[in-house]
């Protein structure tokens, strides 16, 4: 039942499976974000090493504006974080089905509003592109810190160099374990190459979907604007919605 399976991808109790598939999902999400967002307001919002990187540069150069710019950037990630790590606690304590959801449910609710009011307010240039920048940051945290607190830290979906070092280090030891000659005795099991060979395929397909849902965020954006995040929305929505309601039916 497809109630069912959207109670699983986001429920306390967590599978290999419905991290994998709730993975993916995010992955697509914030490969849509990251990219239209860079459309938007010409700054990727998903990656803290970039805009670390500008901030000190900024600082050498005396760019002050584009310090504070980067600097709330970063600290808006870090609020997003932080929130997420709030909510996911209070969640816990209490026993809810909701503690990994409600992230989710924030991240969707800011994703309308910036596609419902992004459009009103782009005219108002020097406001709207380091807000818009600080709320894409603070939803990209939200969004990391829910995924590595609900995979206990395997899984990212809001930047892939994690990603790409891993799938380097997996394609390593199954090189590794294939090709290094054999000691005395020793003999290759599947124990030895199966999981770095699973562990390959999620990366890969984490990915892929980041990727996917790049292309399909720039076609979007470049279609119709700022009401494209609005599917995205809805995406969270959707996966945040059903645990969300058996605590309201509990209680």
């Amino acid at each position: 039942m497809p109630i069912n399976y959207l109670r699983r991808l986001t429920s306390p109790a967590r599978t290999e499976l419905s991290n994998r598939h709730l993975g993916r999902s995010l992955a697509f999400v914030a490969g849509a974000i990251n990219a239209g967002g860079f459309l938007a307001v010409g700054q990727y919002t998903s990656h803290m090493s970039g805009i670390v990187s500008a901030l000190a540069d900024d600082l050498v150069l005396g760019q002050a504006i584009l310090l504070v710019t980067g600097a709330s950037a970063l600290l808006a990630f870090i609020a997003g974080a932080a929130t997420s790590a709030v909510m996911i606690n209070w969640g816990r304590r209490r026993q809810t089905h909701s503690e990994y959801a409600m992230p989710l449910m924030l991240e969707a609710v800011l994703l309308l509003c910036f596609g419902i009011l992004g459009s009103n307010l782009e005219g108002h240039r020097l406001l709207f592109v380091p807000a818009t920048v600080a709320l894409l940051c603070y939803v990209m945290g939200l969004q990391n810190a829910m995924i590595t607190k609900i995979s206990r830290a395997e899984i990212r979906t809001t930047h892939v160099t994690g990603l790409v070092t891993d799938i380097g280090i997996e394609i390593g030891k199954m090189c590794y374990w294939t090709m290094a000659p054999r000691m005395p005795g020793e003999h290759l099991t599947d124990d030895q190459i199966q999981p770095a060979y699973r562990k390959l395929l999620l990366l890969s397909s984490l990915l892929l979907m980041f990727f996917l849902g790049g292309v399909i965020g720039a076609m979007g954006f470049k279609a119709v604007g700022f009401l494209a995040t609005i599917p995205l929305a809805a995406s969270l929505f959707l996966l945040a919605l059903v645990p969300l309601i058996d605590d309201l039916v509990r209680n």
